[in-house]
């Protein structure tokens, strides 16, 4: 800016001092000229005592003494008097010389104010077109980026350009929208992982409560009814509903709960299913050795999903099977209950759903929705089916 008023005082100031300069020149004479003219004059005098005026490309008029001047004054004139031994003679008077310099004054004079508004102008525009590209322009993309950063959109990139005077400013402002995404997604999978540890204990805990819950019954059916086991009873109930609202809640906000696959052998499920027979159910069995990629945390759960299920809705002994067919694991859990309705079979692994059989049992429908999603990302199946009772056939790659 400082360097934009120099230019301008400067291109004003040299306008001036020309203007002033082309007016003093107006009213200069040619003094050579005048002053060869009258030397003429005064030796033709005195050798002829006459008045010749020389050829000269000012134009001049004798005027003697005792002849009016007035005219020649008004027309702005210029006026020698001519003095010849002392005695003055009479007046050589030079016509139009001030006026005809006045007119070729204005025009250099116009030329001189045109040039310095062009140049004004110039300077202008040029002024113009260094603020936009280094002041507006930066900033523009400043507003629109700050816009969309207040808008939500993080992954909006603002353009830097180090030869600019604002590159470093920019740069800053882009790190904060880095740092920003990096809050964001720190705190999304924060909350992600705080919803899957609240929906995995809600849902874990069903299982063991389920089991001091049917220890209670049996203590009660051999001991017969006391009030101390009515209210663990009661309790229990009251623990298995607050656990399946929070659950559910939190299910509902949860968009994926992880799953992390890793190799276990068939050795180890046997154990995990036994370890979900806590009524023991289940008839002996063995399956074929082999290894697998799944998640044995998720295994648990999907044990006592289904486990779980058969307990409740049929209570019946419970065949386990698995076979090796090509590469895959078929593991087949089968109860000995009344089953499904067939055209229920296809809704039972959908959330909240629960069969027409469910009634007076409690349950949110999401033991089964879960089973399959978690099955789903550990690259295996579940296909449910009517045979003598409920068949659960899931098929793992090996």
């Amino acid at each position: 800016m400082k360097w934009f008023i120099a230019l301008c005082g400067v291109v004003l100031i040299a306008g001036i001092a020309l203007s002033f300069r082309t007016a003093e020149h107006a009213y200069e004479l040619d003094m050579l000229e005048v002053n060869s003219i009258v030397r003429h004059i005064e030796n033709t005098w005195q050798e002829t005592n006459t008045i010749t005026l020389p050829e000269s490309p000012l134009t001049s008029t004798f005027v003697e003494e005792g002849a009016s001047l007035h005219t020649h004054i008004q027309n702005r004139d210029t006026l020698v008097p001519l003095i010849i031994d002392g005695q003055y003679i009479g007046s050589v008077v030079f016509h139009g010389q001030v006026s005809e310099t006045i007119a070729s004054t204005h025009v250099r004079f116009a030329r001189t104010f045109y040039i310095q508004v062009a140049l004004l102008t110039i300077v202008i525009i040029i002024f113009a077109l260094y603020q936009r590209q280094t002041i507006i322009t930066p900033f523009k993309k400043l507003e629109r980026f700050a816009t969309r950063v207040a808008a939500g959109d993080l992954d909006y990139p603002l353009e830097m350009d180090r030869k600019n005077r604002f590159g470093a400013f920019t740069e800053s402002f882009d790190i904060m929208r880095e740092q920003l995404a990096i809050a964001r997604e720190n705190e999304r999978q924060a909350n992600i992982s705080k919803k899957e540890l609240v929906a995995s204990l809600s849902h874990d805990i069903k299982t063991p409560a389920a089991s001091i819950k049917v220890m209670a019954e049996l203590h009660q059916a051999k001991h017969g009814e006391s009030n101390e086991m009515q209210v663990i009873i009661s309790k229990i109930d009251q623990i298995d509903q607050l656990i399946t609202n929070m659950f559910t809640a939190t299910l509902e906000e949860l968009t994926q709960l992880v799953v992390t696959p890793e190799e276990i052998s068939t050795i180890e499920m046997e154990e995990d299913i036994r370890a979900a027979d806590y009524k023991q159910k289940i008839r002996p069995f063995t399956l074929p050795e082999c290894v697998l990629t799944i998640d044995r945390l998720r295994f648990k759960q999907i044990m006592d999903n289904i486990i779980g299920n058969a307990y409740k809705y049929a209570d019946t002994e419970i065949e386990v099977t698995g076979v090796i067919e090509g590469d895959s694991l078929v593991l087949a859990i089968r109860d000995f209950g009344p089953g499904v309705n067939d055209e229920e079979l296809s809704l039972l692994c959908e959330k909240f759903y629960r069969a027409s059989n469910s009634g007076g049992k409690t349950g949110a429908g999401l033991g089964l929705y879960l089973t399959t999603y978690f099955l789903s990302k550990m690259d295996a199946s579940l296909t449910l089916s009517n045979k003598n009772g409920l068949c659960a056939v899931m098929r793992f790659k090996i």
